[in-house]
């Protein structure tokens, strides 16, 4: 299914968890299937004022009759997440795309160490019941103030038993988690997976500095603050060589569009994948907070990311 699919979707359950999360569950209203999504997917949803949000899956990814996703009521953010509580009630109808994914389980790993902050264990909740579900083996740690905070506790405890642990730093005996404690001694088989602050992300990134890129897993849709000026770059289309000149201020996926080509976007700030298109040679100075080592290599998110000299398409 393509990602640009845009379904509309009943909220057939709305559920305030706390600290200003609402869990919505949303199904088809004909049909029995949902395109099926990976553990660690996200979808779109899009808003009635036409601005676009990302939100990971955290429902079961076996159940393709419906999705879940969790959303924080942020007082300091953008005002998608406002928008939503006050419109995505039971009974509603959201405007969902087809999945995507950025934030896959490795095949690779003999061990997998889930670590989510806040809301951003949403992914892992979905993560932990497939491999769960594979008997893989796995961990799962958990940071936030109290648990109250904490919403996902309870069903993550459910799902992996003792292999899951709460880092409550505000409770009473609580402890915050140590990424460099917790990641020192791990063998080459370990991968490690986080979603959360850009402080926990970020924590976690430095803890793993000697790993192999490969091997550490992020997700975030916090955009990457602004990378200094934007110097003028050229497109070169490698299909029909066509070159296009991409001048300070504009974006690459602007640029493309203005030449006719359709470029499929969603966020338009780096964090959800949807214009991604692959790069055939060329220095690309990227921006967006999706792709991997791997996928740097290969590919760039129009929507944010910029090129030095020359950058081919492979268009």
């Amino acid at each position: 299914m393509s990602a640009r699919l845009i379904m509309k979707l009943d909220v057939v359950e709305a559920q305030d968890l706390g600290a200003q999360v609402r869990r919505l569950v949303l199904r088809h209203p004909r049909r029995p299937e949902l395109p099926p999504a990976e553990p660690g997917s996200h979808v779109d949803v899009h808003l009635g004022d036409g601005r676009v949000r990302q939100y990971s899956l955290c429902g079961d990814p076996a159940d393709v009759t419906r999705y879940v996703i969790a959303v924080k009521q942020e007082s300091d953010g953008r005002g998608g997440s406002r928008w939503i509580h006050e419109h995505l009630v039971s009974g509603a109808v959201a405007h969902v795309s087809a999945p995507r994914n950025h934030f896959r389980l490795s095949t690779q790993a003999t061990h997998h160490v889930l670590v989510g902050g806040g809301i951003g264990i949403t992914p892992l909740v979905a993560m932990a019941r497939h491999l769960a579900r594979a008997s893989a083996s796995v961990e799962l740690h958990y940071a936030a103030p109290d648990r109250a905070s904490a919403p996902f506790l309870e069903e993550l405890t459910s799902i992996l038993g003792t292999r899951t642990r709460a880092w409550l730093s505000r409770a009473s005996g609580g402890v915050r988690l140590d990424a460099k404690a917790l990641l020192a001694g791990r063998d080459s088989g370990t991968h490690v997976y986080v979603c959360g602050s850009p402080r926990l992300v970020a924590a976690v990134r430095e803890a793993t500095a000697s790993w192999a890129p490969a091997r550490v897993h992020s997700e975030s849709f916090v955009p990457q603050p602004p990378g200094g000026p934007e110097e003028p770059f050229e497109l070169q289309l490698r299909s029909t060589g066509q070159v296009l000149a991409v001048p300070g201020g504009r974006t690459a996926l602007s640029v493309l569009r203005e030449a006719g080509l359709i470029v499929a976007s969603a966020c338009e700030i780096g964090v959800c994948g949807a214009c991604e298109r692959p790069v055939a040679s060329g220095e690309v100075l990227h921006r967006d907070v999706v792709l991997d080592e791997a996928g740097q290599a290969r590919s760039m998110m129009t929507c944010v990311s910029r090129g030095r000299g020359r950058v081919v398409l492979d268009l």
